[in-house]
């Protein structure tokens, strides 16, 4: 990003003009831009185009959160949510994140996987053999289906085949470069149906990608120096030593790591909204992701480094699923879509991954350390009350 970074100290204190007044000059927003904040960048004769039986535009609130610092680079990071301090908490992690060196990311290539359901199998191990013999094949039907994703770089990477109780599944591997790539995927699957049926000496089954992108994951880590976690009634060693064992108690417990991992999100369908992308399938894949192993278990976890040191850091690492692009979807329409991604300067989906990872780590760090000190609900039902003093004076 261009000016000054996102160290913005008192940007929550500036009036909403002040805050996009400093952005525009941050940023280099133009007039147009500037004016998309207000209006929200959708029309009701566009929002007709995007799905049906449009009667109207429900608004959310457009924020932006300061103080990220991911692999060396700062962000100003767009959020669209409902929920109160989210985005106030996610910033305020993120400042403690930079006292220790900011977050470290990194990101898979951008692979979705088809798959393809194959029924009345008689020997499932025969028709595995089968198609897998036929690698070379099918690998290129998938690249004559996406010629012009060829043609960018990305296109059919691998095949898997598994076997099931009564079927037969075949993944198809596929690089979406900088899209999600739900479209490109089920073309790929549709594409291939009828030739691996026959190989497999069966009949075609469902063909669809699956939101669990495993092959797609993004992977965060943050280092905390203690002193900066202290508050006026604790000390950081104190609060370090809260946000492990809240760490453990998740990754004992299901019932408390559906809550760890909801904080994740917080931060995560925040920014995925706000760019435009599908904030369902990132949450599918992230809670299938969670249960893979047939446990739920939290998606980060957080340790005291060294763990026998007195002024040990507080250390978090994330990793998840991440299918989100920078092209294509609502991007085509949504100005204010196109506008947050404007915000953020990211290149390729590869990067927009890894600052979506590190709001949700942020966010969870946040969530942690108000559950270590005075508890999650005084600064949240501080922000809650005003939102519902708002609905008063509404109601009134």
């Amino acid at each position: 990003m261009s000016g000054g970074g996102s160290r913005i100290p008192g940007f929550y204190r500036l009036s909403v003009e002040g805050r996009r007044a400093e952005l525009a000059a941050r940023v280099g927003l133009s007039e147009a831009e500037t004016a998309t904040l207000e209006g929200g960048g959708l029309t009701s004769g566009t929002a007709d185009l995007i799905i049906e039986n449009v009667v109207g535009i429900y608004s959310l609130a457009f924020g932006v959160a300061v103080n990220f610092q991911v692999n060396g680079r700062d962000y100003l990071v767009p959020m669209v949510v409902e929920e109160p301090s989210v985005i106030a908490a996610a910033s305020n992690a993120a400042r403690l994140v930079r006292a220790g060196g900011g977050f470290v990311a990194e990101a898979d290539d951008p692979v979705m996987t088809a798959q393809i359901e194959l029924l009345e199998i008689g020997d499932g191990d025969a028709a595995k053999a089968r198609l897998e013999a036929a690698t070379e094949e099918l690998l290129s039907l998938a690249q004559a289906a996406l010629p012009h994703l060829v043609d960018r770089g990305g296109g059919a990477r691998g095949l898997e085949v598994r076997t099931l109780p009564g079927r037969v599944i075949l993944h198809v591997h596929v690089d979406c470069r900088d899209a999600m790539g739900a479209n490109m995927v089920n073309t790929v699957a549709e594409a291939l149906a009828d030739r691996a049926a026959d190989l497999a000496q069966g009949r075609r089954g469902l063909r669809i990608l699956t939101n669990l992108c495993d092959r797609r994951c993004v992977r965060v880590s943050a280092r905390v120096p203690a002193d900066v976690l202290a508050t006026s009634t604790m000390d950081g060693a104190a609060v370090r030593d809260g946000i492990v064992a809240a760490s453990h108690f998740a990754e004992d417990d299901p019932y408390r790591a559906a809550t760890h991992n909801k904080g994740i999100m917080n931060g995560v369908d925040a920014v995925v909204m706000a760019t435009g992308n599908d904030w369902r399938g990132v949450e599918a894949g992230a809670h299938a992701f969670a249960a893979v192993d047939g446990r739920y278990r939290p998606l980060s976890i957080w340790r005291a480094v060294p763990g026998d040191a007195a002024d040990a850091d507080l250390v978090g690492q994330l990793e998840m699923p991440l299918a989100i692009g920078i092209v294509g979807g609502t991007l085509h329409a949504h100005e204010g879509a196109r506008l947050a991604q404007r915000l953020l300067g990211v290149t390729d989906a590869q990067e927009l991954a890894m600052v979506v990872g590190s709001a949700g780590l942020a966010s969870n760090l946040a969530a942690l350390r108000a559950l270590a000190t005075d508890g999650i609900q005084q600064g949240h039902m501080r922000l809650h009350r005003r939102s519902q003093g708002l609905a008063g004076v509404a109601g009134g």
